[in-house]
């Protein structure tokens, strides 16, 4: 995943949601919690992998770092959907599974198979965008000016003299009372749209959620937006503060083949041709069809915004290699001994990128210790501690890896438009991804702080470590939408998405800025994210124990923790209707 600052700020517990918070949880037992001289003796002592075979069903060191030397190992060459490294991988995840005891989540079987559809654009750099105005054509190139796709995963794809209209960020969003497209037939027509929330160009923080951008502010939103129009194309325009990444990153995310769901599988509406713009190159076609793209830019932040038709008709022909194949999701259950239809998740992607031979400096692969290998070692931990607990869990706990989280999350996309258990019976999901063993912290982040109940459970779970919870610090940049937890909220399922904070016990929060800004500039998605035995695997302990404590609370007590009363998602759980069986 894409990764954010957070986390300097302390913040109180009533401020968490606006439902009551929830009960104290019961007790953890011993192994749930890491007392101080513990931790102390963790961080002092090297950490020797456990030897394979000899896990343990405590969470330790020992066993996080095997699964993530293991996971991480030139064996798996990268962990790549559709390699051999997969089929490592998925081996590995069983093998550890069956040990444990845990049955397989999909009838007999511990793999969910998820349908992908590679399409690759054929000669790419030679494609171009031809904007006609007044009798001339301005041509567009690709990567410097603008990337684009067949969204439809189509071999051939034309868009011929369509129309093209501004308008704005796109949104329609009933609960803001804002409607981008109010009055506006775009159908056949070329969409150009503004990439993050209304309100992010002058700073409105009376608009949306202020400086935290919503799933209305991400770009897949409005590719869905402009389809459910009827647009033939939709062109966002890139700023690097409004995305949160430069051009460089969407120019590589766009490069090589572009994976999807069939169109069979995923009721999303699709535009036939998205794609980015840059700034510049907006303000060059804004301007040759004589209009003025920072006012109109302008315009858009306020209310009572107006879309505007350009003077231009935009052209372009894609040709495309499109391939059919699939990929696997790997799921375990541990069934509940007093309520087996109500499910806890705890989840955790496997997939990273492979192996590339063409990269200089000796090392091809892509090892992705961190990115996640991190999160799927904490899942494994987390099974074993569960699979051996007494007594067994009264709800059920589902142990889902997916596959494809770097591909639009498509993995944990097809869990939840194909569940294996109804998600009206899902009681949260605990999303892991990327657990970086810097030591211990006096804190936890929640990206996507204030969505729901859940963070008063992993605040109430930290009491015990006398640590506490704290926010994003660029909500702005959307994470919460970047990880798959995303798709669980997407149909009304709360979610926990946490990690160690920035305020280090060992040189405070400018420490752990320093190496969290090291991790993302030396070895966030490099073929650096390698394993390392000097890792201080404290802080980590300490985290996965935390989760552990919120899902067994989850697991066992009657209620449902609920969506905050703002939240974008709490409709989504409302038309459900999951209402607990009475016991």
């Amino acid at each position: 995943m894409r990764l954010s600052l957070f986390a300097p700020c302390v913040v109180a517990l009533a401020a968490c949601s606006q439902q009551a918070p929830p009960p104290a949880p019961a007790a953890p037992p011993a192994s749930a919690t890491l007392q101080p001289a513990a931790a102390a003796a963790a961080a002092a002592a090297p950490v020797v992998p456990t030897r394979d075979g000899r896990f343990t069903a405590d969470i330790t060191a020992a066993d996080l770092a095997a699964h993530v030397q293991r996971l991480a190992s030139d064996e798996f060459e990268g962990r790549k959907p559709g390699t051999i490294g997969e089929r490592a991988t998925t081996t590995y995840l069983i093998d550890q599974f069956q040990r444990m005891g845990l049955k397989p989540a999909n009838k007999d079987s511990f793999l969910q198979r998820v349908p992908m559809v590679a399409s690759a654009l054929v000669d790419a750099d030679a494609i171009t965008l031809d904007v006609a105005t007044g009798g001339n054509v301005e041509k567009f190139a690709y990567r410097s000016d603008m990337v684009v796709g067949s969204l439809q995963a189509n071999a051939q794809v034309e868009v011929k003299d369509s129309d093209i209209v501004f308008a704005g960020y796109g949104v329609v969003a009933p609960e803001h009372q804002w409607n981008d497209y109010a009055g506006l037939d775009v159908k056949g027509k070329t969409v150009v749209v503004l990439v993050n929330d209304p309100g992010f160009g002058n700073h409105d923080a009376s608009l949306f959620s202020g400086d935290a951008m919503t799933y209305y502010g991400r770009w897949p939103y409005k590719f869905e937006e402009a389809a459910r129009h009827g647009a033939a194309a939709c062109l966002i325009v890139h700023d690097t503060a409004a995305a949160a990444y430069p051009w460089e990153v969407v120019v590589t995310g766009w490069s090589g083949p572009q994976l999807s769901l069939p169109v069979s599988e995923d009721p999303d509406p699709r535009v036939p041709v998205g794609g980015w713009i840059t700034t510049q190159a907006a303000r060059r076609l804004f301007a040759k069809a004589g209009a003025d793209f920072d006012a109109l830019k302008k315009s858009a932040d306020a209310r009572g915004f107006t879309p505007t038709a350009l003077a231009a008709k935009l052209s372009v022909t894609l040709h495309s290699q499109v391939h059919n194949s699939s990929s696997d999701n790997v799921v375990a259950l541990l069934p509940g001994s007093e309520r087996p239809d109500e499910i806890v998740v705890y989840s955790a992607h496997w997939d990273h990128f492979g192996k590339d031979p063409l990269l200089k400096g000796g090392d091809a692969i892509f090892h992705g210790a961190i990115d996640n290998g991190s999160g799927v070692a904490a899942l494994l931990e987390l099974a074993d501690a569960f699979a051996h607990q007494q007594p067994a869990p009264k709800r059920s706990i589902l142990f889902l890896v997916p596959t494809l989280e770097e591909s639009l999350l498509l993995g944990s996309r097809y869990y939840t438009l194909h569940p294996l258990f109804p998600l009206a019976r899902t009681v949260a999901d605990i999303n892991m991804d990327e657990l970086i063993p810097w030591g211990r912290s006096r804190d936890m982040a929640i990206i996507g702080f204030g969505q729901s109940q859940m963070d008063g459970y992993l605040a109430d779970a930290l009491k015990a470590q006398q640590r506490v919870i704290v926010g994003d610090e660029e909500p702005e940049k959307g994470m919460f939408y970047r990880s798959d937890q995303l798709n669980f909220a997407r149909k009304g399922v709360p979610v926990l998405f946490a990690r160690g904070g920035f305020d280090k016990l060992d040189g405070g929060k400018q420490a752990g800025r320093k190496a969290y800004d090291e991790f993302t500039h030396e070895h966030y998605h490099k073929p650096a994210d390698r394993y390392d035995p000097a890792w201080d695997w404290s802080g980590v302990i300490e985290d996965v124990k935390a989760l552990y404590a919120v899902g067994q609370r989850l697991a066992d007590e009657e209620s449902w923790p609920q969506w905050s009363a703002d939240s974008e998602f709490r409709g989504a759980r409302e038309a459900a209707k999951p209402a607990p069986k009475k016991h």
